[in-house]
Protein backbone atom coordinates (compact mmCIF):
# COMPACT_ATOMS: atom_id res chain seq x y z
CA UNK A 1 0.00 0.00 0.00
CA UNK A 2 0.89 3.64 -1.01
CA UNK A 3 1.22 6.25 2.07
CA UNK A 4 1.57 9.76 0.90
CA UNK A 5 2.20 12.55 3.84
CA UNK A 6 0.36 15.52 4.34
CA UNK A 7 -1.78 15.19 1.19
CA UNK A 8 -4.03 17.73 0.15
CA UNK A 9 -7.67 17.15 -0.13
CA UNK A 10 -8.79 20.13 -2.08
CA UNK A 11 -9.74 17.22 -4.93
CA UNK A 12 -10.97 14.78 -3.02
CA UNK A 13 -14.43 17.24 -1.59
CA UNK A 14 -16.84 18.87 -3.71
CA UNK A 15 -16.71 21.70 -1.57
CA UNK A 16 -12.68 22.32 -2.72
CA UNK A 17 -11.49 23.24 0.81
CA UNK A 18 -7.80 22.33 1.18
CA UNK A 19 -7.71 20.46 4.27
CA UNK A 20 -4.47 17.94 4.71
CA UNK A 21 -4.41 14.69 5.72
CA UNK A 22 -1.98 13.64 7.61
CA UNK A 23 -1.14 10.17 5.73
CA UNK A 24 -3.53 9.21 2.64
CA UNK A 25 -3.56 5.48 1.21
CA UNK A 26 -6.09 4.81 -1.97
CA UNK A 27 -7.09 1.21 -1.72
CA UNK A 28 -8.94 -0.17 -5.34
CA UNK A 29 -9.61 -3.49 -3.77
CA UNK A 30 -11.06 -5.49 -0.65
CA UNK A 31 -8.40 -7.18 -0.45
CA UNK A 32 -5.68 -3.85 -0.22
CA UNK A 33 -8.89 -2.64 2.05
CA UNK A 34 -7.89 -5.48 4.46
CA UNK A 35 -4.74 -4.99 5.06
CA UNK A 36 -4.75 -1.29 5.80
CA UNK A 37 -8.01 -2.17 8.14
CA UNK A 38 -5.12 -4.67 9.51
CA UNK A 39 -2.02 -2.86 9.52
CA UNK A 40 -3.92 -0.14 11.30
CA UNK A 41 -5.78 -1.92 13.83
CA UNK A 42 -6.80 -0.20 17.26
CA UNK A 43 -6.21 3.50 15.02
CA UNK A 44 -8.12 6.13 14.23
CA UNK A 45 -8.41 6.24 10.59
CA UNK A 46 -10.48 8.52 8.33
CA UNK A 47 -12.96 6.88 5.61
CA UNK A 48 -12.97 9.14 2.46
CA UNK A 49 -15.60 8.02 -0.57
CA UNK A 50 -16.59 10.42 -2.98
CA UNK A 51 -16.25 13.36 -0.83
CA UNK A 52 -19.50 14.90 -1.59
CA UNK A 53 -21.26 15.03 1.46
CA UNK A 54 -18.74 16.33 4.15
CA UNK A 55 -17.76 19.87 5.18
CA UNK A 56 -14.06 19.72 6.00
CA UNK A 57 -13.48 22.36 8.55
CA UNK A 58 -10.12 21.53 9.92
CA UNK A 59 -6.87 19.19 8.61
CA UNK A 60 -7.21 15.87 9.46
CA UNK A 61 -4.24 14.76 11.45
CA UNK A 62 -5.14 11.19 11.43
CA UNK A 63 -4.38 8.43 8.05
CA UNK A 64 -7.39 8.95 6.16
CA UNK A 65 -8.17 6.14 3.34
CA UNK A 66 -10.00 6.42 -0.04
CA UNK A 67 -12.24 4.17 -1.31
CA UNK A 68 -11.35 3.77 -4.82
CA UNK A 69 -12.74 0.24 -5.75
CA UNK A 70 -14.31 0.13 -9.36
CA UNK A 71 -16.43 -2.45 -11.09
CA UNK A 72 -19.82 -3.11 -12.11
CA UNK A 73 -21.73 -6.84 -12.64
CA UNK A 74 -24.74 -8.75 -13.26
CA UNK A 75 -25.36 -10.88 -10.48
CA UNK A 76 -29.00 -12.04 -11.77
CA UNK A 77 -31.46 -11.49 -14.34
CA UNK A 78 -34.49 -12.33 -15.77
CA UNK A 79 -36.51 -11.22 -18.91
CA UNK A 80 -38.00 -7.84 -16.75
CA UNK A 81 -35.33 -7.31 -13.93
CA UNK A 82 -31.44 -6.99 -13.16
CA UNK A 83 -29.89 -6.85 -10.06
CA UNK A 84 -26.33 -5.26 -10.31
CA UNK A 85 -23.16 -5.25 -7.80
CA UNK A 86 -21.73 -2.01 -8.24
CA UNK A 87 -18.66 -1.39 -5.97
CA UNK A 88 -18.24 1.70 -3.83
CA UNK A 89 -15.80 4.15 -5.54
CA UNK A 90 -18.03 3.99 -8.71
CA UNK A 91 -18.71 7.39 -9.25
CA UNK A 92 -23.22 7.67 -8.72
CA UNK A 93 -23.92 9.69 -11.71
CA UNK A 94 -21.83 7.52 -14.25
CA UNK A 95 -23.57 4.52 -12.80
CA UNK A 96 -26.89 6.20 -13.85
CA UNK A 97 -25.71 6.96 -17.68
CA UNK A 98 -24.58 3.48 -17.25
CA UNK A 99 -27.58 2.01 -16.47
CA UNK A 100 -29.53 4.50 -19.02
CA UNK A 101 -27.28 2.82 -21.78
CA UNK A 102 -28.37 -0.59 -20.90
CA UNK A 103 -32.00 0.14 -20.47
CA UNK A 104 -32.37 0.03 -16.62
CA UNK A 105 -34.55 1.98 -15.31
CA UNK A 106 -35.08 2.61 -11.20
CA UNK A 107 -32.62 5.23 -10.83
CA UNK A 108 -33.04 7.83 -13.87
CA UNK A 109 -34.84 10.18 -11.21
CA UNK A 110 -31.43 10.08 -9.13
CA UNK A 111 -29.54 11.94 -12.12
CA UNK A 112 -26.05 14.28 -11.18
CA UNK A 113 -27.01 13.49 -7.48
CA UNK A 114 -22.32 13.73 -6.40
CA UNK A 115 -20.56 10.71 -4.97
CA UNK A 116 -19.80 7.83 -4.97
CA UNK A 117 -22.20 4.68 -4.90
CA UNK A 118 -20.30 3.53 -1.59
CA UNK A 119 -21.78 6.46 -0.10
CA UNK A 120 -25.06 6.30 -1.32
CA UNK A 121 -27.01 3.79 1.20
CA UNK A 122 -25.15 5.84 4.15
CA UNK A 123 -27.57 9.07 3.09
CA UNK A 124 -30.00 6.90 1.69
CA UNK A 125 -29.40 8.91 -1.34
CA UNK A 126 -32.82 10.34 -2.65
CA UNK A 127 -34.24 13.16 -5.43
CA UNK A 128 -37.55 14.10 -7.03
CA UNK A 129 -39.73 11.25 -5.11
CA UNK A 130 -37.18 8.44 -5.61
CA UNK A 131 -35.15 7.32 -2.85
CA UNK A 132 -32.03 4.66 -2.72
CA UNK A 133 -34.46 2.00 -0.53
CA UNK A 134 -36.67 1.88 -3.65
CA UNK A 135 -34.48 -0.03 -5.78
CA UNK A 136 -31.92 -1.81 -2.86
CA UNK A 137 -31.54 -5.04 -2.00
CA UNK A 138 -28.36 -5.44 -0.57
CA UNK A 139 -24.54 -3.87 0.21
CA UNK A 140 -21.51 -5.23 1.41
CA UNK A 141 -19.67 -3.85 4.18
CA UNK A 142 -16.20 -4.54 6.26
CA UNK A 143 -15.92 -4.30 9.62
CA UNK A 144 -13.46 -2.05 10.66
CA UNK A 145 -12.53 -3.82 14.20
CA UNK A 146 -12.89 -7.00 12.81
CA UNK A 147 -11.69 -6.67 8.88
CA UNK A 148 -14.72 -9.33 7.61
CA UNK A 149 -17.76 -8.54 5.55
CA UNK A 150 -21.14 -8.83 5.93
CA UNK A 151 -23.90 -8.14 4.30
CA UNK A 152 -26.67 -5.80 5.20
CA UNK A 153 -30.00 -6.38 3.57
CA UNK A 154 -32.64 -3.79 2.99
CA UNK A 155 -34.20 -4.43 6.08
CA UNK A 156 -30.90 -4.47 7.95
CA UNK A 157 -30.24 -0.78 7.09
CA UNK A 158 -33.09 0.58 8.54
CA UNK A 159 -33.48 3.15 5.74
CA UNK A 160 -35.41 6.91 6.73
CA UNK A 161 -34.95 10.28 5.06
CA UNK A 162 -31.52 10.68 4.41
CA UNK A 163 -30.88 8.05 7.14
CA UNK A 164 -29.66 4.94 7.65
CA UNK A 165 -27.92 2.72 10.49
CA UNK A 166 -24.74 3.56 9.12
CA UNK A 167 -25.48 7.25 10.30
CA UNK A 168 -26.62 6.01 13.88
CA UNK A 169 -25.98 2.86 15.57
CA UNK A 170 -23.30 1.38 13.26
CA UNK A 171 -21.88 4.69 12.50
CA UNK A 172 -17.83 4.80 11.92
CA UNK A 173 -18.26 0.46 12.14
CA UNK A 174 -18.41 -0.61 8.49
CA UNK A 175 -17.11 0.30 5.44
CA UNK A 176 -19.27 -0.38 2.30
CA UNK A 177 -17.47 -2.10 -0.42
CA UNK A 178 -20.53 -2.73 -2.88
CA UNK A 179 -24.35 -2.10 -3.25
CA UNK A 180 -26.47 -4.18 -5.16
CA UNK A 181 -29.41 -2.72 -6.97
CA UNK A 182 -32.66 -4.46 -8.33
CA UNK A 183 -33.57 -2.35 -11.65
CA UNK A 184 -36.32 -2.80 -14.11
CA UNK A 185 -35.63 -3.75 -18.11
CA UNK A 186 -39.20 -3.59 -18.88
CA UNK A 187 -42.54 -1.87 -17.90
CA UNK A 188 -40.56 1.36 -16.19
CA UNK A 189 -41.92 2.31 -13.26
CA UNK A 190 -41.66 6.45 -14.16
CA UNK A 191 -42.18 8.57 -11.40
CA UNK A 192 -42.49 12.08 -13.21
CA UNK A 193 -45.03 13.61 -10.50
CA UNK A 194 -41.93 15.48 -7.78
CA UNK A 195 -41.39 18.76 -8.53
CA UNK A 196 -41.00 20.17 -12.33
CA UNK A 197 -40.69 16.49 -14.16
CA UNK A 198 -43.55 16.74 -15.89
CA UNK A 199 -43.51 20.65 -16.76
CA UNK A 200 -40.30 20.03 -18.29
CA UNK A 201 -41.32 17.23 -20.43
CA UNK A 202 -44.60 19.02 -21.39
CA UNK A 203 -42.64 21.73 -22.70
CA UNK A 204 -40.26 18.99 -24.52
CA UNK A 205 -43.61 17.78 -26.17
CA UNK A 206 -42.56 14.56 -24.91
CA UNK A 207 -46.38 13.32 -24.08
CA UNK A 208 -44.92 9.15 -23.46
CA UNK A 209 -41.55 9.42 -21.69
CA UNK A 210 -39.01 6.87 -21.25
CA UNK A 211 -36.42 6.43 -18.58
CA UNK A 212 -33.67 8.65 -20.74
CA UNK A 213 -36.39 11.47 -20.68
CA UNK A 214 -37.21 11.68 -16.94
CA UNK A 215 -33.47 11.49 -16.84
CA UNK A 216 -32.90 14.33 -18.85
CA UNK A 217 -35.23 16.53 -17.81
CA UNK A 218 -33.96 16.18 -14.00
CA UNK A 219 -31.08 17.02 -14.89
CA UNK A 220 -32.18 20.07 -16.58
CA UNK A 221 -33.96 20.91 -13.70
CA UNK A 222 -30.81 20.25 -11.38
CA UNK A 223 -28.90 22.21 -14.00
CA UNK A 224 -30.85 25.73 -13.86
CA UNK A 225 -30.64 25.56 -9.60
CA UNK A 226 -27.81 24.04 -8.44
CA UNK A 227 -24.04 24.74 -9.00
CA UNK A 228 -21.26 22.54 -10.68
CA UNK A 229 -19.16 21.34 -8.18
CA UNK A 230 -16.29 21.29 -10.86
CA UNK A 231 -17.17 25.18 -10.92
CA UNK A 232 -18.56 26.05 -7.22
CA UNK A 233 -17.68 24.45 -4.53
CA UNK A 234 -20.63 22.80 -2.89
CA UNK A 235 -22.22 20.00 -1.39
CA UNK A 236 -25.69 19.90 -2.95
CA UNK A 237 -28.30 20.39 -0.04
CA UNK A 238 -26.94 21.40 2.67
CA UNK A 239 -29.63 20.93 5.09
CA UNK A 240 -32.27 18.26 5.27
CA UNK A 241 -35.93 20.09 4.77
CA UNK A 242 -37.72 19.77 8.49
CA UNK A 243 -40.42 17.25 9.09
CA UNK A 244 -43.29 18.71 11.38
CA UNK A 245 -45.71 16.80 12.94
CA UNK A 246 -49.71 17.62 12.84
CA UNK A 247 -49.35 20.23 15.73
CA UNK A 248 -46.30 22.11 14.80
CA UNK A 249 -47.80 22.14 11.01
CA UNK A 250 -50.80 23.68 12.19
CA UNK A 251 -48.87 26.48 14.39
CA UNK A 252 -46.43 27.02 11.58
CA UNK A 253 -49.58 27.42 9.28
CA UNK A 254 -51.48 29.86 10.90
CA UNK A 255 -48.29 32.04 11.01
CA UNK A 256 -47.56 31.67 7.58
CA UNK A 257 -50.67 30.24 5.17
CA UNK A 258 -48.45 31.04 2.21
CA UNK A 259 -45.64 28.33 2.69
CA UNK A 260 -45.31 25.89 0.60
CA UNK A 261 -44.93 21.92 2.18
CA UNK A 262 -45.45 18.42 1.27
CA UNK A 263 -47.45 15.61 3.03
CA UNK A 264 -45.67 12.75 4.49
CA UNK A 265 -47.76 11.04 6.15
CA UNK A 266 -51.27 12.50 7.90
CA UNK A 267 -49.77 13.05 10.81
CA UNK A 268 -46.08 14.76 8.82
CA UNK A 269 -45.56 17.40 6.93
CA UNK A 270 -41.84 18.21 5.24
CA UNK A 271 -41.47 21.81 5.27
CA UNK A 272 -38.50 23.15 2.51
CA UNK A 273 -35.31 24.11 4.07
CA UNK A 274 -34.59 26.01 0.71
CA UNK A 275 -37.76 28.48 1.24
CA UNK A 276 -36.77 28.97 4.86
CA UNK A 277 -33.72 29.70 4.29
CA UNK A 278 -34.90 32.42 1.34
CA UNK A 279 -36.88 33.92 3.95
CA UNK A 280 -35.00 34.57 6.59
CA UNK A 281 -33.09 36.59 3.99
CA UNK A 282 -29.87 34.69 2.82
CA UNK A 283 -30.49 33.41 -0.61
CA UNK A 284 -27.70 34.95 -2.84
CA UNK A 285 -25.83 36.56 -0.03
CA UNK A 286 -22.30 36.24 0.36
CA UNK A 287 -19.86 36.69 3.16
CA UNK A 288 -16.46 36.47 2.33
CA UNK A 289 -15.73 33.47 0.61
CA UNK A 290 -18.32 31.45 1.66
CA UNK A 291 -21.68 32.01 0.84
CA UNK A 292 -25.43 30.83 -0.29
CA UNK A 293 -26.27 30.04 -3.69
CA UNK A 294 -28.34 32.75 -5.64
CA UNK A 295 -30.82 30.02 -7.36
CA UNK A 296 -31.19 27.65 -4.62
CA UNK A 297 -31.09 28.60 -0.83
CA UNK A 298 -30.18 25.52 0.48
CA UNK A 299 -27.39 25.20 -1.31
CA UNK A 300 -23.65 26.66 1.00
CA UNK A 301 -21.12 27.65 -1.55
CA UNK A 302 -17.94 27.87 -1.77
CA UNK A 303 -16.75 31.08 -4.33
CA UNK A 304 -13.10 29.76 -3.65
CA UNK A 305 -10.61 30.08 -0.58
CA UNK A 306 -13.18 29.97 2.08
CA UNK A 307 -12.61 27.53 4.76
CA UNK A 308 -14.39 25.14 6.65
CA UNK A 309 -14.34 26.80 9.28
CA UNK A 310 -16.16 29.41 7.25
CA UNK A 311 -18.70 28.08 5.70
CA UNK A 312 -19.46 25.92 8.39
CA UNK A 313 -19.95 29.65 10.64
CA UNK A 314 -22.30 30.85 8.22
CA UNK A 315 -24.46 27.45 8.34
CA UNK A 316 -24.88 28.24 12.11
CA UNK A 317 -26.02 31.93 11.33
CA UNK A 318 -28.53 30.76 9.23
CA UNK A 319 -29.84 27.53 11.55
CA UNK A 320 -30.34 30.36 14.46
CA UNK A 321 -32.10 33.22 12.06
CA UNK A 322 -34.31 30.00 11.00
CA UNK A 323 -34.93 28.83 14.27
CA UNK A 324 -35.65 32.57 15.41
CA UNK A 325 -38.55 33.32 12.58
CA UNK A 326 -40.26 30.22 12.26
CA UNK A 327 -39.37 27.97 15.27
CA UNK A 328 -38.10 25.25 13.44
CA UNK A 329 -34.63 23.70 13.84
CA UNK A 330 -33.31 22.82 10.39
CA UNK A 331 -30.65 20.04 10.33
CA UNK A 332 -27.67 19.60 8.34
CA UNK A 333 -27.75 17.00 5.43
CA UNK A 334 -24.02 17.06 5.50
CA UNK A 335 -21.35 15.39 7.81
CA UNK A 336 -19.63 18.17 9.39
CA UNK A 337 -15.68 17.01 10.32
Amino acid sequence: MKVEKNKSLRSYNTFGIDAKAAEFISVDSVATLKQVLEHYKGEDIFILGGGSNMLLTDDINRTVVHINLKGISVVSEDKNEVVLKVMAGENWHELVLYCLEHNYGGIENLSLIPGNTGTAPIQNIGAYGVELKDVFVSCEAISVVAGELRSFSLEDCKFAYRDSIFKTRLKGEYIITSVNLRLTKTDHRLNISYGAISDVLEEKGISQPDIRDVSEAVIQIRQSKLPDPEKLGNSGSFFKNPVLTSEEFQAFRKNHPNAPYYEVSPTEFKIPAGWLIEQAGFKGKRFGDAGVHDKQALVLVNFGSATGKEIWELALKIQKKVKDSFGIYIEPEVNIV
